[in-house]
């Protein structure tokens, strides 16, 4: 056989050896377990959703109690991460080596962080899937909470108070999802539920750790309440329905798009909607009275006459844990029957009364900041809770927007009433702080006198004085053009066609 012949035979044969071997090797290779990194395994777990949970649009969710008190237990012990250094701010300075003046550092930076979560990553709730977007947020509190858990460092403990707040914000992602998820003839009484969550979560927070540290140490509570974010992890995987995004995005690309455009309209939303911007004057006015009231009586009850100590001045709160269970009865019973704004209504007053009687009792008795706590706590809930109800109505599709708008107002009243309760407290005394608080509450019924319940413009009553609500018997559920839209697009996917150019148009209009 000639040599090239030989040659060009012994090749083959070599590529064929070659090529089996190859061969055999990716399919040894299929058989080996595949290795994933830990970033794949989060992003897998996360994104998993339980078949309970998976959203069929031929089967709607059922918004049931179990699911609605999940939320508020959620709510209450994630907004509380920002309340547990407040009455610990001594003993941060004493273990950090630093003065009571740089501890106040703590809370506010806290307060900066919420602030920015409210405005930079609740409008996303509008474009992402909301279960994996909270999923994640928890997640990332809980594991960047065990640093504040374990620093010696103040400037540490610092910066991360400041990034745990920023993602402290998914009761805020939650609450509009509960408007999507509850009917509309229960939307009160559901809403009602997850507010007095977050509202019990600002008390709870305060009394928890002032025992706490009293009694074994200010680091326990910290612990305590990274096993508590991880608790709600695992819940809200379990039980959180996968309710599809009301302006989905199909990429990164699309989703850096439509940002600035979503941050832009949540300052024009309050030129478009004027109950939006009746409920957000009203919250920053009476928002600010809660915070000047809590602020102040801490300084009112540590002087003469009382002298109490800080436990006995915690134990306040508890007052406001009563006051938690008035809010879910009285939406059921009262709310979902009425227009929004009678309730707001009897929130101001009982809110006003309060506050009348704990001004000018409060040197006297004891009594007079007892009411006045309760019938703050009331009047307060009363009224946002209300006011929540009236605003979801207003752009169905962009609800995490018109939430951010309202809590920002709410946010900024509460800085207001703390800087304003504390200057009047050190220059006139419990009486004149409190007497601001009467104006405030005062301006705030101001408002909601200027601007009737059936009023479509700015100001005035036009449509009549009448505040229950007209609805069709055999037809509880369709009053909102969201339950209608629900009804016609029976799926995700007719969903996104329609609404991923929703941004864009607001921001041409």
């Amino acid at each position: 056989m000639p040599d090239g012949v030989a040659g060009q035979n012994c090749s083959g044969r070599v590529q064929q050896v070659c090529s089996e071997k190859n061969k055999a090797t990716q399919e040894d290779d299929l058989l080996k377990p595949v290795k994933r990194s830990l970033k794949s395994r989060l992003v897998s777990f996360l994104c998993y959703v339980p078949s309970r949970c998976r959203y069929d649009p031929n089967q709607p969710f059922e918004f049931s109690i179990g699911l609605n008190l999940l939320f508020a237990f959620a709510g209450c012990f994630t907004v509380a991460n920002l309340y547990y250094n407040h009455p610990i701010l001594h003993l941060l300075a004493r273990d950090f080596g630093v003065t009571e003046y740089q501890s106040s550092y703590v809370p506010t930076l806290a307060q900066a962080g919420y602030a920015g979560g409210l405005l930079f990553l609740c409008p996303l709730g509008d474009l992402l899937r909301r279960r994996p977007f909270v999923l994640l947020l928890v997640w990332f509190t809980a594991t960047a909470w065990i640093g504040l858990c374990v620093t010696t460092s103040f400037s540490v403990f610092c910066a991360l108070s400041l990034v745990t707040s920023l993602s402290t914000v998914t009761p805020q992602l939650m609450l509009p999802l509960v408007g999507d998820l509850a009917p509309a003839h229960r939307r009160a009484a559901a809403l009602s539920i997850v507010v007095s969550g977050l509202l019990l979560g600002l008390l709870v927070a305060r009394l928890l750790s002032g025992v706490v540290a009293q009694y074994v140490g200010w680091r326990y509570i910290y612990w305590i309440s990274f096993a508590l974010q991880y608790l709600i992890l695992i819940l809200l995987w379990l039980f959180m329905p996968d309710y599809p995004s009301t302006n989905p995005v199909n990429s990164w690309v699309e989703l850096l798009q439509k940002y600035p455009g979503l941050l832009f309209d949540i300052i024009r939303m309050p030129f478009r909607h004027p109950v939006l911007v009746q409920a957000c004057v009203f919250g920053f006015l009476t928002s600010s009275t809660f915070n000047s009231f809590w602020t102040t009586l801490t300084f009112l009850l540590s002087s003469a006459p009382y002298n109490y100590s800080s436990l006995a001045i915690g134990l306040f709160a508890l007052i406001g844990v009563l006051a938690m269970t008035w809010g879910p009865f009285f939406a059921r019973t009262f709310m979902d029957k009425h227009h929004p704004l009678f309730s707001v209504l009897i929130g101001t007053m009982i809110n006003l009364v309060g506050i009348v009687v704990g001004t000018y009792t409060g040197k006297i008795s004891v009594a007079g900041p007892v009411i006045q706590a309760l019938f703050v706590d009331i009047g307060l809930q009363t009224s946002q809770i209300a006011n929540r109800t009236a605003i979801y109505q207003v752009e169905p599709k962009g609800r995490n927007r018109v939430n951010t708008t309202f809590m920002v107002s709410i946010f900024g009243g509460q800085l207001m009433g703390t800087a304003v309760g504390n200057r009047l407290y050190d220059h006139g005394g419990w009486i004149v702080s409190g007497s601001a608080n009467v104006g405030f509450t005062c301006a705030a019924l101001l408002v909601c006198l200027l601007r009737g319940p059936h009023e479509s413009g700015w100001v005035g009553w036009s449509g009549g004085w009448n505040m229950r609500k007209e609805r069709h018997p055999l037809e509880p559920k369709v009053t909102e053009p969201d339950d209608v839209e629900k009804q016609a697009e029976r799926s995700p996917e007719a969903e996104s066609e329609k609404n991923s150019r929703e941004i864009p148009t607001r921001a041409e209009a």
